[in-house]
């Protein structure tokens, strides 16, 4: 059976893979992270912080509500140019909320909107080709993942990069919000590509420019990794 919830913490992490996001990326640990498969050989991220003990998708929803509540405060935005020195405090975003639906339903639907954010994300610079994806597959059978699982990851690298289709899966702005968080983590914004994309992603979901700073600055201090606005 497919568990989306499940999955996303292959991807971003949890409790009892401590935390590490595209932990490895590069050489042989790649078989043995369904991220650094999928993300290709891009520089491995760290979530830190209470971020960290959270894993999955309530630490995509940590991130996203922290950014969320500090712009409707109108707090000023933290620089996401460079990385910060000391991590900022994560709290859980509240039960019932669209950050952390209260229903196992409205979790399992979060976290598939979550996924298909973080692979077409990955998809953006092109790396994603035919042959990349053979490869992927084929290191995906070495992985304990279901069929169903594996079958979700197949279709989504195989199918059109569609930054609309990402986008209109977004019932709230708070969703909104949560899925170009969950973009930024599968992302590395260095080169135009990537850029491009997060701009029209933003575009799409109607996201206020002063909130996707407060997104970039609350992924950047979670990862200990600068994290750019596409400008």
């Amino acid at each position: 059976m497919f568990d989306p919830k499940q999955l996303l913490e292959q991807f971003v992490g949890g409790n009892q893979g401590g935390g590490d996001f595209l932990r490895g990326a590069g050489g042989g640990a790649l078989a043995g992270s369904l991220a650094a498969l999928v993300m290709g050989t891009k520089a491995g991220r760290k979530i830190g912080g209470e971020a960290l003990k959270m894993g999955g998708m309530a630490a995509v929803g940590a991130l996203a509500y922290k950014a969320y509540s500090d712009w409707q405060a109108g707090k000023q935005a933290a620089p996401a140019t460079q990385a910060p020195q000391t991590p900022v405090p994560m709290l859980p975003a509240p039960t019932g909320t669209p950050f952390n639906p209260s229903t196992e339903a409205g979790q399992q639907t979060l976290a598939r909107h979550l996924l298909r954010a973080m692979i077409a994300a990955a998809k953006a610079d092109g790396h994603v080709d035919a042959q990349e994806q053979a490869r992927i597959f084929a290191e995906m059978d070495k992985l304990p993942l279901g069929a169903e699982d594996k079958a979700f990851v197949m279709d989504e690298l195989r199918a059109k990069l569609d930054v609309d289709a990402v986008a209109g899966a977004a019932a709230t702005p708070e969703e909104a919000a949560e899925i170009y968080a969950a973009s930024l983590l599968a992302i590395d914004v260095d080169n135009a590509a990537e850029r491009g994309y997060l701009g029209m992603l933003a575009a799409r979901l109607k996201l206020d420019d002063a909130l996707v700073a407060h997104l970039h600055g609350s992924v950047a201090s979670a990862t200990g990794k600068a994290v750019p606005v596409a400008v």
